[in-house]
């Protein structure tokens, strides 16, 4: 069996989203766990780069790794949060839990290895941008212009809800 560098790329993509997936639920400080989000992010960019969907991959550390984990971190330090009130887990969870894990592994890696799929050829670098960008705004044009109306929305009410919140806080 030879091992190709994409293969190699894509196992060491791979590893390190799920060390992050794992390391975000295993670790107790939040800040620790956002910073273990963002490396799973980027592996799961790198993994789309790997599939030849660089617009998507794009995407992915726009949204995901810069925006959504700025917001997280804003709202943490935002809000009041005690560490030390989750109970302690004791050592019979752990290895059930453990166990767990890797009979759900095996079961995939089952259902994957005889699973048969059938070899489609792919027209793969052709201009991925300008084929998303004309689906978008043709098929799909009237749920992107809710889903701005919508975001929209939402963006006013909360400034809206934090002006209130100063008023408040400053007649106290």
């Amino acid at each position: 069996m030879t091992f190709s560098g994409e293969f190699l790329a894509f196992m060491g993509l791979a590893l390190v989203a799920i060390i992050g997936g794992v390391l975000l639920l295993n670790l107790t400080k939040v800040v620790h766990m956002v910073v273990a989000l963002i490396f799973t992010f980027v592996a799961i960019a790198g993994i789309y780069v790997l599939l030849s969907a660089e617009f998507i991959a794009a995407v992915q550390i726009l949204i995901y790794s810069g925006a959504i984990t700025i917001i997280m971190l804003f709202g943490i330090m935002l809000t009041k949060h005690d560490d030390e009130s989750e109970p302690k887990t004791g050592k019979w969870r752990k290895i059930l839990v453990f166990l767990g894990i890797v009979g759900f592994a095996f079961a995939v890696y089952i259902g994957i290895y005889n699973f048969n799929i059938e070899q489609v050829p792919t027209t793969l670098h052709e201009n991925n941008t300008m084929q998303i960008g004309k689906e978008l705004y043709s098929k799909y044009i009237i749920p992107f212009e809710l889903t701005s109306v919508l975001l929209l929305v939402a963006l006013v009410g909360s400034i809206i809800l934090a002006k209130n919140e100063k008023k408040e806080a400053d007649s106290e």
